[in-house]
């Protein structure tokens, strides 16, 4: 009995040092939350500057915004996205050595390398999108590249992350048939699942 259960025990370690050679588990479940807040707060701006002032008596869902609004809005999305990355960048190093690893270790360059390829494509997307004045589809690309850049580079991350990346993918292709709500997607997959699949790392993992 003994020897079946040091056997075991050797098998778990074995399991999760191949774990730790293919995986980046330095990822902080506080970033995906921050990163989350990061996201309705920008949601929160450009609300205000799509809809303010309001219209008297004109109930206008969704108000296509004219170049230079357009371009505004990027920015708020470019320094969302900047704050989330220096964010996410700083806690993972944090964690990874308080555990004794490099953030930059073989994970942490395949997770790179999985994770830019689509969020380039996927922001070049978006800008031209923006360059052309096809604002409606904006939203809906910026979330399902993100989506196919989380399962992409999942198998680095935790299980979880791939599942979130669904979730955006799913989000994005529910906007482009209610692109009146567009904003209101956008909120819900930047923010709220970032939010609440952060809160399931963190609570699971730290």
């Amino acid at each position: 009995m003994k020897q079946d259960d040091a056997f075991e025990k050797d098998l778990a370690s074995i399991h999760r040092l191949m774990d730790r050679s293919v995986k980046f588990v330095s990822l902080s479940g506080l970033s995906g939350i921050l990163a989350g807040t990061y996201a309705l707060i920008g949601a929160g701006v450009a609300y205000f500057m799509l809809y303010y002032p309001p219209s008297i008596g004109v109930a206008e869902r969704y108000p296509i915004p004219d170049i230079q609004t357009a371009w505004k809005l990027v920015v708020v999305a470019f320094l969302v996205l900047v704050a989330s990355f220096g964010t996410g960048l700083w806690l993972s190093a944090a964690k990874a050595k308080r555990r004794g690893v490099s953030v930059w270790g073989a994970p942490g360059r395949h997770l790179l390398i999985n994770l830019m390829i689509p969020l380039i494509a996927g922001g070049c997307f978006g800008l031209i999108c923006v360059w052309q004045g096809y604002f409606d589809l904006v939203t809906s690309a910026t979330l399902i590249f993100y989506g196919l850049a989380l399962v992409n580079a999942s198998p680095n991350l935790y299980d979880e992350v791939r599942y979130l990346g669904l979730s955006e993918i799913a989000l994005g292709l529910a906007s482009m048939l209610t692109p009146g709500y567009s904003l209101l997607f956008w909120a819900g997959g930047f923010g709220v699942l970032h939010i609440l699949y952060g809160s399931i790392l963190y609570k699971k993992y730290e």
